[in-house]
């Protein structure tokens, strides 16, 4: 990692060319494989798009460590062993010219101390609501939750967002050095030719995500419509959920080509959730030609920005309504707007002013 002084990076969009130097960039998050989530799919996808252009990256993620379930997710597993002398190894072993924290648990947090020691930049990204979940499960104060993000992010060169509206309420909490970093879809994966026979009364009515009290599922199992609701996903509310709208499809968890099958069968994808930074699931609902229905917040905001891909409404059975028998093909030519390559390069010339 290369020490520079500490630059404020404001929201201007980034030079459009990364293919300049070769630089050689550290990802570090505590979500990462075999965690399967919005996340993991960005960072996962950035890295092999930003490989592609020229450049080297290396993740320290979990997976190199021994870990502890994390509390009420016990699917996420925490790093705990040797975290803080494994990160400034592989940075200093690597060469690293550039680091990026990803998340805020203890790699985020490992990756920051070392950078501070050095005084080296770094960059970060902002990709869940936490003050929300907790908020949720434990009753934590949302600002506690915000004061302490604040504090994690206030050290970064600059924090990379999703989406105009994550700009506006991270800067409404005190956030500086925001800039857009734009997320994308695999449009090759998902598609409407994909699709795979559900042998179900229409119209079909699909989520696709974590089964958690954060997601709001229950907002939408309890809409009355006509047809069938199916479930994609597994979580500590799948059982109770289950127990309780028996006539539900609960699938599990789904990957790859069958998840893509699934979400080309569905007439439309519901989003119930309320506490989105951004929403993957809905632009991969898109790419498949399924309009979306949602609350009019953060993420579905953003991303169901023509009326022709989706409805959004405080009234999610409205929406449920105005979504139904929108064009499909109209969906699809939303998602491709959304590309992979775009969001590699916006993401390295974020990085490049302070490699």
């Amino acid at each position: 990692m290369r020490d520079a002084n500490l630059a404020p990076c404001g929201p201007a969009d980034p030079p459009a060319d990364a293919a300049l130097q070769e630089l050689k960039i550290v990802i570090v998050s505590d979500a990462w494989f075999p965690q399967v989530n919005g996340v993991v799919r960005t960072l996962s996808t950035v890295a092999e798009r930003v490989r592609r252009l020229g450049h080297k990256v290396e993740v320290i993620g979990p997976d190199r460590f021994r870990t502890l379930p994390c509390p009420t997710y016990p699917e996420i597993r925490l790093a705990y062993w040797r975290v803080g002398r494994t990160v400034r190894e592989v940075i200093e072993d690597f060469g690293a010219d550039a680091v990026h924290i990803a998340t805020e648990g203890p790699l985020g947090h490992a990756a920051r101390a070392f950078a501070r020691r050095r005084r080296s930049p770094f960059t970060t990204s902002f990709h869940t609501f936490f003050p929300d979940y907790l908020a949720l499960r434990f009753g934590l104060p949302r600002s506690w939750s915000f004061a302490y993000l604040r504090r994690f992010h206030g050290r970064a060169a600059a924090t990379m967002v999703s989406t105009t509206t994550m700009e506006g309420i991270l800067a409404g909490r005190g956030f500086g050095n925001l800039v857009r970093w734009r997320r994308a879809v695999d449009t090759e994966l998902f598609a409407p030719e994909k699709q795979t026979a559900l042998d179900l009364p229409r119209p079909i009515l699909m989520y696709v995500g974590r089964v958690a009290v954060e997601k709001n599922i229950e907002a939408f199992l309890s809409v009355d419509r006509p047809g069938t609701k199916v479930v994609i996903g597994d979580g500590p509310q799948r059982a109770a959920l289950q127990a309780k709208y028996p006539d539900v499809h609960f699938l599990g968890a789904k990957f790859g080509e069958e998840l893509a099958g699934l979400y080309a069968a569905a007439d439309l994808f519901v989003l119930p959730s309320r506490t989105e930074t951004f929403g993957l699931v809905m632009l991969e609902a898109l790419a498949s030609g399924v309009p979306v229905a949602a609350y009019p917040v953060q993420g579905p905001k953003d991303i169901i920005t023509d009326p022709a891909v989706g409805a959004l409404n405080e009234d999610l059975g409205a929406a449920i309504d105005g979504a139904l028998g929108l064009s499909r093909d109209a969906c699809r030519a939303h998602a491709l707007t959304y590309s992979w390559d775009v969001s590699a390069r916006e993401f390295v010339n974020h990085l490049r002013p302070f490699a």
